[in-house]
């Protein structure tokens, strides 16, 4: 098989019947996935912009979104911002061509601001946030590598990921969105700062949520504490047909009601109030956090989509891994998917593909390697036409 792909089979104990799982899901409100997501927008704003212009994406990366938490004042039935947030845009992009300036900063900081309206809907951008546009131009050397006529990677780097979820983790990824998403038409004191931890002992599954509030649609300690015990039962309504287990559910632990602390919140964000954020720090590619299972170091969010590494093989270990699981799931518990680049090597020729399929040692599996490779394969042929769902927003990269 070309393109260095390596399939195996492994016996282990699959990740549904090991005795303990740790997973987390950090919502969209989070600092960390605001950063993320201000990051990608940039970058699809960017790559439309260098479309529209000069008919192909230039060389940008702006995963360098750090979030620097504010001061706010939350009681019941209203508070104040006290201090802003300051959010500094940061990376490398295309500045000018044949002399010529473009418009970057410009369409970074109104992508910056659309994402926050479109998501933080109790935000003031105006009065509440101090957007700083640094992005500076990178480097000759890494935009000869850029070339996208020549399509090659930017980067020796890796991408990582799996198939399938785990109920655990679907479990914990599906609660935010639950709560981020349908739960809102009725619990609007609800904010987008959402973070779910799942933990699973055997057959047990623990689930800590923490939910900020908003301030201003809490009239007062009662009306708070219904809406955290009716968020609590709608989420156990919403996960009984999605796990057989027995799960405990644990909403804003922090808080002492003796002693008057409540999770308030003015624009229902905790980066109101001193929490910081930064890209990378968050979800990984499928919007988790799993440290039972590989991961990558590298953030998704904001880098280029056309050749950057760190942002097309964490994309392309994930479809990978899922369209092996499907074809081979009649035998297969899990599929891990690594691939290794080489700077300037195309992207289409991995020095490194790795896919490990797990079965238990008693399985009686019938698995085909050589349709697994030829899954990988082909996807590493078609992998530049990531670039176009990326920017029609039809991948989510945290």
């Amino acid at each position: 098989m070309s393109k260095n792909i390596a399939s195996e089979i492994i016996y282990e104990t699959p990740m549904k019947k090991q005795n303990i799982e740790i997973v987390e899901r950090k919502g969209i409100g989070h600092p960390d996935s605001i950063a993320d997501g201000i990051a990608e927008e940039i970058s699809r704003n960017l790559s439309r912009m260098y479309l529209e212009k000069h008919d192909r994406v230039l060389h940008h990366n702006t995963d360098e979104v750090q979030i620097v938490g504010g001061q706010a004042n939350p009681e019941f039935g209203g508070g104040e911002i006290l201090e802003p947030v300051y959010i500094l845009l940061a990376g490398r992009a295309t500045t000018d061509v044949n002399g010529k300036r473009l418009p970057y900063k410009s369409t970074a900081l109104t992508a910056a601001e659309e994402y926050l309206r479109e998501k933080c809907t109790h935000l003031d951008v105006e009065e509440g946030v101090m957007l700083d546009c640094r992005i500076g131009k990178g480097s000759v050397d890494l935009q000869g590598v850029y070339d996208t006529s020549r399509q090659n990677a930017n980067d020796t780097s890796f991408g990582v990921s799996y198939a399938p979820l785990s109920e655990t983790e679907s479990v914990a990824l599906e609660t935010e969105k639950f709560i981020n998403g349908p739960l809102k038409e009725d619990l609007p004191e609800v904010g987008q700062d959402v973070k779910v931890m799942a933990t699973r002992k055997e057959e047990e599954i623990n689930l800590t949520i923490a939910v900020a509030m908003i301030d201003r649609l809490t009239p007062d300690a009662d009306h708070y504490i219904n809406v955290i015990n009716e968020v609590k039962e709608r989420v156990k309504d919403y996960i009984s047909d999605k796990t057989e287990r027995n799960v405990n559910i644990m909403i804003n632990t922090a808080d002492d009601y003796e002693k008057g602390i409540y999770y308030l919140t003015v624009t229902g964000l905790s980066m109101e109030n001193g929490d910081d954020g930064s890209v990378g720090r968050g979800n990984r590619i499928n919007g988790l956090i799993t440290p039972f299972r590989p991961m990558s170091m590298e953030a998704a969010a904001g880098k280029n989509p056309v050749t950057h590494i760190g942002k097309l093989y964490n994309i392309a270990a994930k479809e990978i891994a899922q369209r092996a699981y499907e074809e081979e799931k009649d035998s297969v518990h899990d599929v891990y998917v690594r691939l290794v680049s080489q700077i300037g090597r195309s992207l289409t020729d991995p020095q490194v593909a790795s896919i490990q399929l797990v079965v238990e040692e008693e399985d009686h599996h019938n698995i085909s390697l050589d349709n697994v490779e030829a899954i990988a394969e082909d996807y590493l042929d078609n992998i530049f036409d990531l670039k176009d769902r990326i920017m029609e927003d039809e991948i989510t990269v945290f």
